[in-house]
C-alpha cells in the first residue's frame, strides 16, 4: 500500500481537488480528483486515503468512478457527512454532451452537463458505485446554470437538518446557491448569492460558522488577470449567514487564502479536537518523473494542512500542530533537501534581509514579504515566479517554513498570511540566520 508523509500526492498520473475531507470513525478520510492514466488532466474519479494525525496518509485506490448515464464522464468535486453512521459523499456528476473524437476523456468544444450526486458508503470503506448511487439534484437551468454547477459542500445545520451550497454563475457572475434537506437524501432550493466578488464561476465553495462569525472559502474563476498560468484562485471572506433563510452577505470584501498563488479548492472538516481545518491542492506545471518511491510520473500535491482561526480581528491560517511536532531531529550538519529529507526553518526576517532557500529566495521588502522562485523553474514559461504579501505593518517578521523537494510553504507571523509555492530541483544549500531547523 503506498504512503505519503506531510505532502499527500498523486498516487501517480493525476491529482487535483481534495473531496470528502472528514473526521468519521476514528480516521480522516481525504479523497480527491484523480485521473489515473496519465499525469494530466481527463474523466475524473475519486482516489482515496486516510491518516490517523493528517501527516501521514495510507493511499486507498480507487473509491468512486464513473458508471451511471448521469456521471458516465466524470466525477467532480464534493464533501462528505456523517448521517446515522454513514458516510454520505456528495458529488458532482458530469456527462458530456458529445465526447471529443480524438480524446474521450475531454468534451467536444467543451459542452457538458453538471447534476448532483450522491454514494452512500456503510463503514467509509466499502463504495458500491453500482448499487448505492442516486441523483440528488438534476441538471438545473434555474437558478443555476446547467454547466457550471457544482462542488457541492454538504453540512448538518443547527436545527438537525442539512444544508447544501453549490458553486454557479449567472449572466457570467459567480453564484451561490443553498439548498435544505430533512434526511440527506431529498433536497429542497432555499436561496441564493450573486456577487462580482464571486469571479465569473464560483468553485469549491466552502461555508461554516467559525466563532460568532461565517467563513466562506471559494474559488472565484477569473480573478487574475495578467496572462500567466492559473486566473482562477482561492479567497475567503467573513460572512453573516442565515441557516433557516439561506441568507448569506459578506461583511468584507474576498482575500487570497495563500498568496503563492499556487493552492485551489481549499476543502475543510473539523479535527478530532473540534478545531477547523483545511487542506488545498497545490497546482503544478508539469509533472515529476522517475520519483525516488517509484511511483508513475505524478503531478499534484495537497497541502499542509492549516487551523482555520480568528486572531487580533483577522482570519489567520497556522499549521497544523501536528506538523511541527514530526521535526524533532537537528538538521544544521545534514545536507536533508539532497536527501529528500523534509526541513522545517523558524526565524526572523527583517526589511531588507533575505533567505536562499536552495534557490527559493525569501525576502522583505516594504513591509512586504517576497519571494523568488525563478531558478526553480527551469525551462517553465507562463508561470509565476515571483510573490508578494500585503503590507505586513511592521519592519519585521517571524516565519515558518516548511521545505521539501518540490514544495515549499512559508507561514507568516503564524499563519496571518501563508505563501505557498511548488518548485522543481530545491537544492540543498539553506543560507539565512535560523533561530531553528529541524528535519524528521
Amino acid at each position: 500500500m503506498l504512503h505519503d508523509f506531510l505532502h499527500l500526492k498523486a498516487p501517480g498520473h493525476w491529482i487535483n481537488d481534495p473531496n470528502g475531507f472528514i473526521f468519521y470513525r476514528g480516521q480522516y478520510h481525504l479523497f480527491y480528483q484523480h485521473f489515473p492514466y496519465e499525469p494530466r488532466w481527463g474523466t475524473m474519479h475519486w482516489g482515496h486515503a486516510v491518516s490517523d494525525d493528517l501527516v501521514h496518509w495510507e493511499h486507498r485506490g480507487i473509491a468512486l468512478f464513473p458508471s451511471k448515464g448521469y456521471d458516465c464522464n466524470g466525477i467532480f468535486s464534493g464533501s462528505a457527512v456523517e448521517v446515522d453512521g454513514q458516510m454520505y459523499l456528495y458529488y458532482t456528476a458530469i456527462r458530456y454532451l458529445q465526447e471529443n473524437p480524438e480524446d474521450i476523456h475531454r468534451a467536444l468544444d467543451d459542452r457538458f452537463e453538471a447534476s448532483q450526486a450522491l454514494v452512500i458508503s456503510p463503514d467509509g470503506l466499502r463504495f458500491d458505485n453500482l448499487k448505492a448511487k442516486r441523483q440528488v439534484l438534476p441538471v438545473l437551468s434555474q437558478p443555476g446554470d446547467p454547466k457550471n454547477t457544482r462542488d457541492p459542500k454538504v453540512w448538518r445545520a443547527a436545527d438537525g437538518s442539512f444544508r447544501m451550497v453549490l458553486g454557479s454563475t449567472h449572466q457570467g457572475v459567480g453564484r451561490l446557491l443553498f439548498y435544505r434537506s430533512e434526511d440527506g437524501l431529498h433536497w429542497t432550493y432555499l436561496n441564493r448569492y450573486t456577487d462580482p466578488a464571486l469571479g465569473t464561476t464560483l468553485e469549491c465553495p466552502d461555508l461554516f460558522p467559525l466563532g460568532d462569525r461565517w467563513l466562506l472559502l471559494g474559488c472565484p474563476m477569473g480573478i487574475t488577470a495578467d496572462g500567466l498560468l492559473y486566473p482562477d484562485q482561492s479567497t475567503f471572506a467573513p460572512a453573516d449567514f442565515d441557516e433557516a433563510s439561506g441568507t448569506l452577505t459578506l461583511t468584507r470584501a474576498p482575500e487570497f487564502l495563500d498568496w503563492g498563488l499556487d493552492l485551489y479548492a481549499p476543502q475543510s472538516t473539523l479535527d478530532k479536537e473540534g478545531r477547523r481545518v483545511l487542506i488545498g491542492w497545490m497546482r503544478m506545471p508539469r509533472p515529476v518523473e522517475d520519483a525516488p518511491d517509484g511511483r508513475p510520473a505524478w503531478r499534484g500535491m495537497m497541502s499542509l494542512p492549516r487551523l482555520v482561526e480568528w486572531r487580533d480581528g483577522r482570519v489567520c491560517f497556522p499549521v497544523h500542530p501536528n506538523v511541527p511536532r514530526c521535526f524533532t531531529r537537528p538538521a544544521a550538519d545534514l545536507s536533508p533537501l539532497g536527501e529528500h529529507r523534509p526541513v522545517r526553518l523558524t526565524g526572523t526576517l527583517r526589511n531588507g534581509e533575505s533567505w536562499n532557500l536552495g534557490g527559493f529566495r525569501i525576502g522583505m521588502t516594504d513591509g512586504c514579504l517576497e519571494t523568488d522562485r525563478s531558478p526553480l523553474l527551469e525551462g517553465l514559461t507562463g508561470c509565476r515566479t515571483t510573490a508578494r504579501t500585503p503590507d505586513l505593518g511592521a519592519d519585521f517578521c517571524r516565519l515558518e517554513v516548511y521545505l521539501e523537494e518540490h514544495i515549499v510553504e512559508v507561514y507568516i507571523d503564524d499563519g496571518r498570511y501563508v505563501l505557498s509555492q511548488v518548485v522543481y530541483g530545491l537544492g540543498s544549500a539553506l543560507e539565512g540566520t535560523f533561530e531553528t531547523m529541524t528535519t524528521v
